[in-house]
């Protein structure tokens, strides 16, 4: 007799498994059912809409699931739902600000607003061209300052200083340092300032002083740890050749670690290009640009965001208009940063593989 191949069925839902048109289905039959509900609750509620919709869309493809494929595979579905929706949950504020920003920036974002300050300006026009200026001064220059100091710190304790008594103690102060306000790193520079030089000095400088004790503790705990995960294979490797240490930490342990050093400057960036507080103290306001560093206050984009809408005149939408530009300008130096952070990170990453 010939043996006869059993032939699989053609519908999925006997086989255990749920069809593929059963999310996308759900998804709409769930969005409707939750636009439906809030109607018949008097008015439309987009935000309750959609937590009716996720909620009758869990339970459906829950109960589904569980029919069709058992209990395992459902609680799978359901915990993956639950992923889903708490990605989608982290977007809202993101796109949210991201448009406002955009529509609300979309205004003032002109010729005009990247080529003159606030200099003889009580009304309409001007622009933050003194700001964009003190901005990244500043932030430049807090990056040499703590660049350089953070990652030789971070090298001392994963390569020098693991287990002993001042790794330890750096590693306390630093996580302590990570937590401190903003305002008392302004506090800090506008004091040092005031008694090296005089008191109620404010300047560039001192603006940078503020943003080196924010940004410090980030690079040393970010380059700390991307250095600790290089594999100790190749610096065993690099100690049999005769190799010395300094020399296999600046040639096998940094670039191996450089695409991820990179990403941490540039994290600890963006993570104080937009303080005010600090600047507010250290660095001072003004309404043009400032060429001395060292001497005199320098305007910055957080500082001329809040100036512009907590002070307004007359008319008040010209200010509010300035202000919204000046933070679209400021979303857009933190973008650029990170695109040219990826593209260093990948320009100078290990190659691997033939």
């Amino acid at each position: 007799m010939t043996a006869v191949t059993p032939v699989p069925p053609k519908n999925s839902l006997t086989a255990g498994q749920l069809p593929q048109w059963t999310v996308p289905a759900g998804i709409v039959v769930a969005i409707a059912a939750g636009a439906f509900i809030t109607l018949l609750l008097g008015s439309f509620n987009i935000a309750l809409a959609a937590v009716l919709a996720f909620v009758l869309f869990q339970a459906g493809v829950f109960g589904a699931s569980a029919a069709v494929e058992g209990t395992r595979r459902a609680t799978d579905r359901l915990m993956r739902g639950f992923v889903v929706g708490a990605f989608l949950l982290a977007l809202v504020p993101l796109i949210w600000v991201s448009v406002t920003t955009v529509m609300a920036g979309a205004a003032r974002f002109d010729a005009a607003f990247f080529s003159n300050s606030m200099r003889n300006i009580v009304g309409p026009g001007g622009g933050a061209v003194h700001a964009i200026y003190g901005t990244l001064s500043i932030t430049g220059v807090a990056t040499l300052i703590s660049v350089p100091i953070g990652l030789l710190t971070a090298i001392y304790l994963s390569e020098y200083g693991e287990g002993n008594s001042l790794s330890r103690g750096i590693t306390f102060f630093v996580d302590v340092m990570t937590g401190v306000p903003s305002i008392v790193a302004g506090l800090f520079a506008y004091a040092l300032m005031g008694l090296i030089l005089k008191p109620g000095f404010v300047s560039g400088f001192s603006g940078s002083l503020a943003l080196s004790v924010l940004m410090i503790p980030v690079v040393v705990r970010s380059c700390e740890e991307l250095l600790k995960i290089v594999p100790n294979e190749l610096r065993e490797a690099s100690y049999a050749l005769g190799v010395p240490k300094w020399r296999t930490i600046l040639r096998i342990v940094l670039p191996t670690a450089i695409s991820g050093i990179v990403s941490g400057v540039i994290l600890a960036i963006a993570r104080i290009i937009g303080e005010t507080a600090p600047l507010m103290l250290a660095a001072g306001f003004t309404q043009s640009i400032n060429n001395n560093f060292f001497s005199g206050p320098m305007m910055t984009l957080p500082t001329f965001v809040y100036g512009q809408y907590a002070y307004r005149g007359v008319p008040p939408e010209a200010f509010v208009d300035r202000a919204w530009a000046g933070a679209l300008t400021l979303i857009l130096i933190v973008m650029a940063l990170n695109l040219l952070g990826r593209v260093i990170a990948k320009r100078f990453a290990p190659k691997t593989g033939r």
